[in-house]
């Protein structure tokens, strides 16, 4: 009865006899149904990719938009439900503008990303709510603080966050995750060009499992002063963005004909055997 959440899963404030919150499960759920997004924090600023599944032919080509300037140095990208994505990035430039009024300074990262958890988090709370279908990944770069810093945090239903070298959420999460954990990012040698090209290799690497349906890249990044962006969120220049993604498709590509050689060399071996 527990394992399907039958009786349980009425409403927030109830917990089922093993600890669980069905209400916040279906979120996540609802997540995994959505297109892969990740953050990449790299030495010199953070880069934040989507995979935008194509759900009709008469959409128009960059319209749409699923990530999302915040303040000037923040952007947010998130996966599962786009409505409750524009909600959750209208009350992040709430936070945002309502930080600088009083502190008269770009909110930090850290603290926009605490704020955005603590107010996910009271929608777990009530029976008259329902939990964020979406997980958010914020990423920013705090050049106002002693020491200039970038930020990377992800935000999921539950309202629980956390600090990351790099994120990913959506329907190709595990694969995305198993790339990004190859980039040893925490050594801080990734520059931001490199991330931008490894953004839009990791996205294609994730649509796999997908293959059958059409989809745009979507990137910002976010620099240091002294690079690119100058500390502001921004689009991906558009160049650069196709260079990266001929990149990505080229290693694809590369990686199947190795995949083929390895099973043709093994099937000539099985053969020489018999």
């Amino acid at each position: 009865m527990t394992s399907i959440g039958t009786g349980y899963d009425l409403s927030n404030s109830v917990f089922s006899p093993d600890g669980r919150n069905f209400q916040v499960e279906y979120a996540v759920k609802a997540v995994e149904n959505g297109g892969t997004a990740i953050g990449i924090r790299c030495k010199d600023g953070v880069v934040l990719a989507v995979e935008k599944i194509i759900t009709s032919k008469l959409l128009k080509p960059g319209a749409n938009k699923r990530i999302a300037t915040v303040d000037r140095h923040v952007g947010i990208v998130s996966a599962g439900l786009v409505p409750d994505g524009r909600h959750f990035v209208s009350r992040a430039r709430d936070e945002a503008s309502s930080w600088r009024s009083v502190y008269k300074g770009p909110i930090p990262t850290s603290a926009l990303s605490n704020r955005l958890g603590s107010y996910v988090q009271a929608y777990t709370l009530y029976s008259s709510v329902r939990p964020f279908g979406v997980t958010a990944i914020v990423g920013g770069w705090d050049s106002e603080a002693e020491l200039a810093v970038d930020g990377l945090y992800m935000i999921e239903p539950s309202g629980l966050y956390w600090g990351y070298y790099g994120a990913a959420t959506g329907k190709g999460r595990q694969a995305a995750k198993a790339e990004l954990e190859k980039l040893d990012l925490s050594s801080g040698t990734l520059s931001l060009l490199d991330g931008v090209k490894e953004a839009a290799r990791i996205i294609y690497v994730a649509h796999e499992d997908s293959k059958d349906k059409d989809f745009e890249l979507e990137m910002t990044w976010i620099s240091s002063l002294d690079g690119p962006t100058k500390g502001r969120h921004e689009e991906v220049p558009r160049e650069l963005r196709e260079e990266a993604e001929r990149a990505a498709k080229r290693a694809l590509e590369g990686e199947d004909e190795d995949e083929d050689a390895t099973k043709g060399d093994s099937n000539e071996n099985e053969r020489m055997e018999e």
